[in-house]
């Protein structure tokens, strides 16, 4: 047996170290919030424990409250130390009245190394028990890791776990009885820590939303320093932000209507074929053309990485997605050069979490090289790239995960790369037995951009209920055994809904039926092969 399926094994024999902990809360009745403090679990120190009053909530005490119209609830604090040198803040919060029997997990974004309080409040004003965990460290760069390898660990996927498994056994003191259901929603790295659930520790939950999941970890980190040498290391090639509108109308003069619609939005950028070679600067460099080097750069970004064979790294980015706060200016070019996220995330977790050099520069990253070490010695730990979810499956669990194609903080196709692995293992009658994939055209990275970007993964929906709402959508799949055949995403602004569009299970599309408004998905219908049926809004 390889070391990596004794890892996974051993993983999976976890929650049976517990169960004398969950036979000792089984055998109390309901406990009061503040007694809650003298709860001893495996290696778990709880700090605090206590009632919070209806309305306002402030998570630092003396400060404005920025959550507000929360129910009454109990609030449980505390520190699990599953290692020497864990710390894993996590706090759980549980209604005081008007529990829904569930209990619902927060993911964290990026480095994470913080409680995530906006979804802790979003999921306790709908009547879930619920937890968060900085992941093991404070703050939001890598520099934690740096000769940390257990903190690493945390962060990759021990944390989540623990934190699931003694919010539980919280939740089943304080009621009495645990969660009849369990579910776990995130987007990024909390995506990535969604698809870790579903890997190692498949009981943990019953239903889990991946969204936009940089489960390929250590790849991602190697494009994202691919991406900032072509840009950065000779500066000719570096894309300015004034040049990126010229990208995208380009992109979308060239794509926009193949899909039937010309909307702004491209349904499928990988049919788009667009070639940047048409910006080439014809005499002066103005901010609407591109110079030669720039012009290579961005087919680089666009194409991906790929070793000395050919083989491919990871995917490139999507055309059509540029602009906006959510794009390239935020993620890939930056506002000016090294300002840019994939700048941040790449060279943070080179120095402190791969060579353990705070002095490590970009310019000396070597793509082969570089992504090989990063591969082996982050890739058992951070990498949720396991195609093999029959635990999961078997066990009745529900996964959902959506991806929006102007994403431009992780290639959109890496997704859809995981999703065929899983059905090339699994075969495609049981994995769709389990799994959806819902690709989200015109959306950036988890929300944003021009296309149609809430279907309650995120932010408050449309309408609250399984059509408009993905975890409405995958708790009725859960509990009912219906699956989501779509979800609708609406684009709202000042309270107003400007258009709604449907979801479709990949590889479906919404289809325009030929008729009617094309701001309205009443009027779309999700099919295999989409018709071209051309109308000019």
């Amino acid at each position: 047996m390889n070391s990596e399926t004794s890892r996974f094994k051993f993983s999976w024999q976890l929650p049976a170290s517990i169960l004398l902990v969950a036979m000792m809360c089984g055998s109390v009745s309901a406990a009061t919030c503040e007694g809650l403090a003298e709860l001893k679990l495996p290696n778990t120190t709880i700090t605090t424990a206590q009632t919070v009053a209806m309305g306002a909530f402030s998570p630092q005490s003396g400060s404005a409250a920025p959550y507000k119209e929360l129910p009454a609830f109990c609030r449980v604090v505390g520190v699990i130390k599953p290692a020497n040198d864990s710390e894993i803040k996590f706090e759980v919060w549980l209604p005081s009245a008007n529990w829904n029997g569930k209990f619902h997990g927060i993911g964290n974004g990026g480095f994470a190394g913080s409680i995530s309080y906006a979804g802790l409040a979003g999921a306790i004003a709908r009547g879930y028990a619920t937890a968060s965990t900085d992941t093991g460290h404070n703050g939001g760069d890598a520099s934690w890791a740096l000769g940390h390898p257990e903190k690493i660990v945390d962060y990759g996927h021990r944390a989540i776990h623990e934190m699931t498994e003694k919010a539980k056994l919280i939740v089943k003191a304080f009621y009495g009885a645990g969660p009849k259901r369990s579910y776990f929603a995130s987007c990024s790295n909390g995506g990535r820590q969604a698809l870790m659930e579903a890997q190692r520790y498949p009981n943990d939950y019953d239903g889990l939303i991946a969204g936009a999941p940089s489960n390929a970890f250590t790849q991602i980190l190697t494009g994202f320093a691919w991406n900032m040498q072509n840009l950065l290391v000779d500066p000719a090639g570096y894309i300015p932000a004034k040049k990126l509108k010229a990208i995208e109308t380009a992109a979308n003069a060239a794509c926009d209507g193949r899909d039937g619609v010309t909307d702004g939005v491209l349904d499928d950028p990988r049919k788009c074929g667009f070639d940047p070679a048409v910006l080439l600067c014809k005499g002066v460099e103005t901010d609407d053309c591109l110079t030669d080097k720039q012009i290579t750069a961005l087919k680089k970004i666009y194409a991906g990485p790929r070793d000395a064979k050919g083989n491919q790294i990871i995917p490139g980015f999507e055309p059509g997605g540029e602009t906006g706060p959510g794009g390239w200016t935020s993620w890939i070019t930056g506002a000016t050069p090294t300002l840019a996220l994939q700048f941040f995330f790449s060279t943070q977790a080179f120095k402190n979490m791969i060579y353990n050099d705070p002095n490590w520069d970009f310019k000396t990253f070597q793509l082969e090289r570089d992504g090989r070490l990063a591969s082996e010695k982050l890739g058992p730990v951070l990498d949720a790239i396991d195609p093999n979810l029959k635990a999961f499956s078997a066990r009745g669990g529900k996964l959902i995960m959506y991806h929006g194609w102007n994403d431009a903080a992780l290639p959109p196709v890496n997704t859809i790369n995981y999703f065929n692995s899983v059905l090339a293992r699994m075969g495609q009658r049981q994995a769709g037995s389990f799994m959806r994939l819902f690709m989200a055209p015109g959306v950036q990275h988890c929300a944003g951009g021009p296309g149609p970007d809430t279907f309650g993964q995120m932010v408050t929906p449309a309408q609250s209920d399984p059509q408009h709402d993905l975890t409405l959508a995958l708790e009725r799949w859960v509990e009912q055994g219906i699956a989501p055949e779509q979800v609708i995403a609406t684009k709202r602004a000042g309270g107003n809904t400007q258009r709604s569009r449907p979801l479709c299970p990949y590889p479906q599309v919404a289809g325009y039926k030929g008729t009617g408004s094309t701001d309205d998905a009443a009027n779309f219908k999700c099919v295999s092969d989409q018709p071209v049926r051309k109308k000019k809004k």
